[in-house]
């Protein structure tokens, strides 16, 4: 099962870099321009989120260095120690809706101090590739196009996350515990 895993995540991405282009031009897709048009679209979203993106970060730096990050950790890391999910793990999940940079250092820490192939680091890794950064995205994305009431695809968001959350333990658990 390890070999047929690292034998697709050697050749997935880049089977797709090549496919994707390849199957555009086939459908006589100008793939140049496509992708020059995109690029320049994206430069125009990218100046409109500046606003929206500072502020989400404000709000990061506040809830990280108030300490209610230590504070939410420490009230759930016994209830999960007790399951026998690794603690150093939990800041990583409380992280990951909040700020993919930090949840990635924090992932890159993870695996330098214990190695890819720990047990956590592959928890890790498997968290970071099974949720996303669910405030960024609804503070960026739903900023650009102007959408005040993202309640409910807040709710969403951060539910899929837990179930990343919860999943990615479950399967590093399964298959490498």
């Amino acid at each position: 099962m390890y070999q047929l895993i690292s034998l697709i995540s050697a050749w997935a991405i880049p089977v797709m870099i090549t496919f994707i282009p390849l199957y555009a031009f086939t459908r006589k897709v100008p793939v140049y321009e496509s992708f020059v048009e995109g690029a320049k679209d994206g430069f125009g979203t990218a100046i409109a989120i500046i606003p929206h993106l500072v502020g989400m970060l404000v709000a990061i730096s506040v809830f990280r260095a108030s300490g209610a990050l230590d504070y939410l950790m420490g009230f759930i890391a016994p209830a999960l120690q007790g399951l026998g999910v690794p603690a150093e793990v939990l800041p990583l999940g409380l992280l990951r809706p909040l700020t993919g940079t930090g949840s990635l250092a924090y992932t890159t820490d993870l695996i330098r101090v214990h190695g890819p192939d720990s047990l956590i680091g592959m928890i890790a890794s498997t968290i970071q590739g099974s949720t996303d950064t669910t405030l960024y995205v609804l503070t960026v994305y739903f900023g650009a196009v102007g959408i005040r009431n993202g309640r409910y695809a807040l709710k969403v968001g951060l539910f899929s996350d837990v179930v990343g959350f919860v999943a990615a333990i479950a399967v590093c658990l399964l298959v490498f515990g």
